[in-house]
């Protein structure tokens, strides 16, 4: 049977994928850039929009590193405005299970799906470091294992209120002892879907468990057949069938009137998001270290990493992408000197992020086979301009979806539930 796709589209205000200093690149704080990204995925008659959420900026030898947003709105205020101003597209949000309470989320959630009609999604995310942590009251941070652990408490709690409504409840257990009366009535859809994002296996059984969707990082064919697979089939355990769960890796894209001017063009958007300052940057992660003297075009350095619990970098999840800082600087002088790459083409050729590159044709005909193939069930796009990143992707990848039968022409139900095909 062929699968009907899902696509988002994610607001990329925290990471690397923006090419900030492309001369099309708007705000990332006034709302008319939100809005605009929001309405073209509306448009072109996506499931959500996403956005994500730093607790705190990140910081790298002490300074706060230079491609962050300095500064962030709040996620809630800018979903609740964003409902305003979209009839049906879906608007989730990442919101922290570590450092809030299950009463003040579940309330903000039930507020935004009543505001919405009913097109809410929390994507619940855990917090692994001290350095967010010290921005709250409690501080620190949890074991991975204790992060879970409290994670799916939260969300029980929620869920326990979104199914009060307006009542009394009470929870007590190793992370909670709360009681009191919910003040918002059941909402449209009578819990807001949840995302999430965990790739650890704790992450994995956490989704299998609680999730509606999860993000996941595996966009190749090999790579993401066995994510899918291995989520997938951990449904069973929990009374769940394959269908309850979509499976949406993250994905980039860069479009050209034939492949050969996509891939021109990709390579061209790659050196602009890893400038010579970047690509330091990203090497004192792994070495750990000051790398501020090395020449971005010169080789890679000839000293050591320096390891240990006190990082370099503060509150960049990279960081544990590197958990043997060693073995991967060995695999990357192997890489440099077989290719004679420089320190900013090494991490060019490391860092790449993108999914799909080529022309409308290929694209379409790219993220159909891998849907078909149960690679993914969808994709959250991730454009590299913002806020018009997505335009292009809008008038001409998605007509060909639609006439492919693959994609929906116009919505059929009204809440995100119903978009995602879950109830």
């Amino acid at each position: 049977m062929t699968k009907q796709i899902h696509l988002a589209a994610h607001f990329p205000g925290v990471n690397n994928t923006t090419v900030w200093s492309d001369p099309q690149a708007g705000s990332h704080i006034e709302f008319e850039s939100f809005v605009h990204l929001a309405q073209t995925a509306e448009r072109a008659k996506f499931d959500f929009f996403f956005l994500a959420e730093g607790l705190r900026l990140r910081e790298q030898g002490g300074l706060i590193y230079d491609l962050d947003v300095v500064g962030r709105p709040d996620t809630f205020t800018v979903l609740a405005a964003l409902a305003a101003v979209t009839d049906r597209l879906g608007l989730a949000g990442t919101i922290n299970s570590t450092f809030n309470e299950p009463y003040e989320v579940a309330r903000q959630f039930a507020s935004l799906d009543h505001l919405s009609a009913g097109r809410a999604a929390w994507n619940v995310v855990t917090s692994w470091d001290a350095f967010t942590g010290e921005n709250f009251r409690r501080g620190g941070f949890l074991a991975q294992e204790d992060r879970y652990t409290r994670a799916e408490s939260f969300l029980r709690m929620a869920w326990k209120l979104f199914d009060t409504g307006v009542g009394d409840f009470e929870h007590k257990d190793q992370h909670f002892d709360i009681s009191g009366t919910f003040g918002v009535p059941k909402s449209p859809q009578g819990r807001p879907v949840i995302l999430q994002a965990g790739d650890s296996e704790e992450g994995r059984e956490f989704a299998a468990a609680t999730a509606d969707a999860i993000f996941s990082r595996h966009g190749t064919l090999e790579a993401g057949q066995k994510f899918y697979r291995d989520v997938k089939c951990r449904l069973a355990k929990y009374g769940r069938t394959s269908d309850q769960l979509v499976v949406l890796p993250a994905a980039t894209f860069v479009l050209g009137g034939t492949d050969a001017d996509a891939q021109e063009k990709a390579a061209v958007v790659r050196r602009q998001q890893v400038s010579g300052a970047t690509a330091i940057r990203f090497l004192e992660q792994v070495w750990n270290r000051d790398l501020s003297s090395y020449d971005p075009d010169g080789p890679l350095p000839d000293v050591e990493p320096l390891t240990g619990e006190n990082t370099i970098a503060k509150g960049r999840a990279s960081v544990r992408m590197f958990k043997d800082p060693a073995a991967t600087v060995r695999e990357w002088r192997e890489k440099a000197a077989a290719k004679n790459l420089s320190i900013r083409d090494l991490v060019i050729d490391v860092s790449a992020r993108q999914t799909f590159i080529g022309s409308a044709e290929s694209v379409a005909t790219q993220i159909n086979d891998l849907v078909q193939q149960d690679a993914a069930d969808g994709f959250i796009l991730v454009p590299h301009v913002t806020p018009g990143g997505l335009d292009e992707f809008a008038d001409t990848v998605v007509p060909l979806l639609q006439e492919r039968g693959v994609f929906r022409a116009d919505y059929t139900g009204e809440t995100l539930r119903d978009h995602l095909g879950i109830r």
